[in-house]
């Protein structure tokens, strides 16, 4: 079964989706925000947050609501939990209706009645309503919602009697319906009308919690509710039901839907993905809720922190993820160093706290290693063990667990997701004074930029160059990483092009304090980087630049004693998928 619902409070619909579900149903919530057209869809992006929050406490309350909660945010989004339906094997859709006059989820009535590919249930008005011990109306005209309408009747009725209503011609009563208050014992009073129908259903619903009717109601053409369900809607203020069951040979002689997202700009497809897959940090902050998925889907983690000489930090790390997602809750698995032949106390600090500490140039010695983050991410592959893989920097000074919670909340609660990034706000620490907030110069200076002009898909990426991420071996085992400062870059390009852009996301992690590198450093890195945007453009677009480019870049030095340029090679190396490599390949069990 699943239920779309525009607003948060779902408690009381759970509770009816309990009573209609058989004993092995699973319920899926999904959250529908309809944003008006003209307006950007990134402006569903906080009220996004707010729904899955509220689904997810809610789910876990229940063995048969599943774990992986959805949003979907669009001018039609109840379009895109259609798309589910099949893929989820629904046969029961349960709608938090707007009523006959106001589209639900962007679409009409009508749209919802003739498209749904499974049977449907749409309720009006406040749920708490039907939560009375008063009886239920049951008014159908015969015909082939007869058995979804007793069954709707029953679970809002619970122990609460039922009154069926039914049209008849004079003296004549419709069989089918003539041997219903036999069936059902809790059918304890039959009306029969035989005149003004819509009179005798309003007087009756006086008397009752709710009225539930068959679609039959919904008369109306060209997508308008009909007369007979305005008149009752207009006249009563108790919750209407309108249930209807699927006819799969009628799909054929329904009107089409509206248009879906075949035209749509690249613009639009990332505003709902920023709406969709930015996530918050407080959304997974209940680290419970968060071992009790990852036990249920029998996953493992692993967190690597990459290290060049950072004792002053890399103890507080360690200290604080370990504690907490580790010993109080073991949410994570194992915590590794990966350490770039730090001169300083960085492996012993580690290793006194009881974490391994392996140095990235030992660890597959037979391809060579070379400088950079990226080479000890790549080779920390190789010694981790999860299936889930969490990277964060050790110069944080600023360590919270939400750093890496943040990070595998989204994975664990959305199996489509592949890879996560995060972002934060960067004030500048010079000295032991906080500067205004202008960290991320190269993430706004050179990687944002390129990624617009470039690959526009990404532009929704608030921080590309953050380096605070998670992913799935799965996916991250079978995409190449550079070996320096484009390794961040060449992961996003890589991924999207592999597995698409609604399997990245993003949380914010709130804030990140850390030592600023000097501008000299920091044009290091834009070389870099700029030279991982040519080598994809090459592949895209088969063109042939860094052939002739050059290599090398002249760093200009001004001090006291010395003004000087100096020559740096700075080119990242490629290292294949690590899925390729014979040594890994024998220590991974292959399917």
């Amino acid at each position: 079964m699943l239920i779309v619902s525009e607003t948060p409070n779902l408690r009381a619909w759970a509770d009816l989706a309990q009573k209609l579900a058989l004993s092995d149903g699973e319920i899926f919530l999904r959250g529908i925000v309809t944003v008006p057209e003209g307006n950007t869809l990134s402006e569903g992006v906080t009220q996004a947050q707010h729904m899955r929050n509220a689904f997810a406490e809610l789910a876990l309350e229940s063995d048969n609501i599943a774990d992986q909660v959805k949003v979907h945010v669009d001018y039609r989004p109840i379009l895109s939990a259609f798309d589910e339906i099949e893929e989820l094997g629904i046969n029961l859709l349960l709608v938090q209706w707007a009523g006959p006059f106001n589209r639900t989820g962007g679409v009409t009535t009508n749209n919802i009645l003739q498209h749904a590919p499974c049977d449907v249930i749409l309720i009006y008005r406040d749920a708490t309503l039907w939560e009375s011990q008063e009886s239920v109306l049951l008014s159908l005209r015969g015909g082939p919602n007869i058995t979804l309408g007793v069954r709707v009747a029953t679970a809002l009725a619970d122990k609460a009697p039922i009154t069926l209503f039914h049209a008849a011609d004079r003296s004549h009563v419709t069989p089918n319906l003539q041997m219903l208050g036999k069936a059902y014992p809790n059918i304890t009073r039959t009306v029969t009308a035989v005149s003004d129908i819509i009179d005798g259903v309003v007087k009756e619903a006086a008397g009752h919690k709710a009225v539930i009717m068959g679609a039959s109601f919904q008369e109306g053409g060209g997508g308008a509710p009909g007369p007979a369900l305005q008149r009752i809607q207009e006249r009563t203020d108790k919750p209407l039901v309108l249930v209807r069951a699927w006819q799969p040979e009628a799909v054929e002689f329904h009107p089409p839907l509206p248009p879906r997202r075949s035209r749509e700009s690249v613009s639009t497809r990332v505003d709902r993905w920023f709406a969709e897959n930015t996530f918050d940090s407080a959304e997974f902050a209940d680290l419970r809720a968060l071992l009790a998925l990852k036990e249920r889907q029998g996953v493992t983690i692993s967190v690597g922190l990459p290290a060049l000489n950072e004792e002053e930090t890399v103890g507080n790390v360690i200290e604080t993820i370990k504690q907490t997602l580790m010993d109080d809750v073991p949410l994570v698995d194992e915590i590794i160093l990966i350490d770039s032949d730090s001169t300083d106390n960085t492996v012993s600090i580690a290793e006194s706290l009881g974490i391994p500490a392996y140095k990235h140039p030992e660890i597959l010695p037979e391809v060579g290693s070379y400088r950079g983050k990226g080479e000890a991410l790549w080779k920390s592959l190789h010694v981790l063990k999860g299936d889930i893989v969490a990277w964060i920097d050790t110069d944080i000074t600023n360590i919270h667990p939400r750093f890496i919670y943040g990070l595998l909340g989204p994975l664990l609660k959305q199996p489509k997701i592949v890879y996560v990034k995060g972002f934060y706000q960067r004030p500048i620490k010079v000295g032991d004074q906080m500067q205004a907030y202008g960290g991320g110069r190269v993430t706004e200076l050179v990687a944002r930029p390129l990624l617009n002009l470039f690959y526009p898909e990404l532009s929704g990426i608030i921080q590309p160059l953050s380096g605070e991420y998670a992913g799935r071996r799965s996916a991250l085992e079978q995409v190449p990483f550079f070996s320096g400062y484009g390794v961040e870059t060449g992961l996003l390009l890589d991924l999207l092009d592999r597995f698409g852009l609604d399997a990245i996301a993003q949380t914010d992690l709130e804030e990140r304090v850390h030592h600023n590198q000097p501008l000299v450093g920091l044009s290091k890195m834009s070389f870099a980087i700029l030279q991982v945007f040519i080598s994809r453009l090459e592949s895209t677009y088969g063109v042939h630049l860094l052939d002739w480019a050059n290599r090398s870049m002249k760093l200009v030095q001004h001090g006291p004693d010395r003004f000087a340029l100096d020559v740096v090679d700075i080119a990242d190396v490629e290292r294949p998928p690590m899925v390729t490599v014979p040594a890994y390949i024998g220590r991974v069990p292959q399917p």
